[in-house]
């Protein structure tokens, strides 16, 4: 009797386990790079605490609207709020159950060791990046802006022959952490602070005269597998626990 009772206990605890998986789902984000630090974490407290999978895909904003434009099947889209509204208007993203996750600055950035140009004001910052070797930026949210941040400095054609730009804020800290003279690297201050264990640092963020902020704002679409999962990991990255951890890694 005893040996069946264990038997018995141990059938009902692997349905148990079976019925959870059955239940379990997965939830596709479709999000934007400048957030990833802290969404990754969050993402693996969330399946730890609900048994839900969290599949993250990160790229800039303007491949966000190339794969949601073709049709690319996700639960979730995190992007800057004017890539929402488009894609609501597009009929590809719900009006509803949209949340605000925080904002990123701008960051200026320069390989490990290598000397912090001043950057604490906009003549300051201009001069640096007139001295620097070259110049390296992405073609993402903060690309755009500082591109016409150069031409308001009124120095966009003097450094033109010695900038590099690239599709995403990784191709370009790899850049100016191989470097060998004096490169300055700009993106979003979260992507800055991510690449300081691989050889990177963050010298400061913009001036606070000409700093821009993105923020990003999360949205469920409306061919979402789950979509009740797909609101209750909203619900839980606008929780106290995660604005917390947003913070702590630059999304304010």
């Amino acid at each position: 009797k005893h040996a069946v009772k264990n038997i018995s206990a141990t059938m009902v605890a692997l349905l148990a386990l079976w019925v959870s998986a059955a239940q379990a789902a997965e939830i596709r984000v479709l999000s934007a790079g400048a957030v990833e630090p802290a969404l990754v974490a969050l993402a693996e407290t969330f399946r730890r605490d609900t048994g839900n999978q969290v599949s993250l895909t990160f790229a800039t904003a303007p491949v966000l609207r190339r794969k949601v434009t073709t049709g690319e099947a996700a639960d979730i889209l995190i992007a800057p709020p004017a890539v929402l509204d488009d894609f609501v208007k597009a009929g590809k993203v719900l009006a509803e159950d949209r949340a605000a996750l925080g904002r990123v600055g701008v960051g200026v950035a320069v390989r490990a060791g290598a000397p912090a140009p001043d950057i604490s004001t906009p003549d300051a910052l201009k001069e640096a990046v007139l001295r620097a070797d070259s110049l390296v930026y992405n073609e993402a949210s903060t690309g755009i802006y500082f591109a016409k941040l150069l031409e308001r400095l009124g120095i966009a054609d003097a450094v033109k022959a010695k900038t590099t730009r690239y599709p995403d804020g990784a191709a370009v800290f790899e850049h100016v952490i191989k470097g060998k003279g004096s490169e300055i690297g700009v993106g979003a201050t979260t992507e800055i602070v991510s690449y300081t264990k691989k050889g990177l640092q963050l010298v400061g963020p913009l001036p606070a005269e000409i700093q821009s902020y993105t923020t990003y704002t999360a949205g469920v679409m409306p061919g979402a597998a789950s979509p009740d999962a797909a609101r209750a990991f909203i619900r839980f990255l606008t929780s106290p626990p995660a604005k917390a951890a947003f913070a702590a890694s630059g999304v304010n």
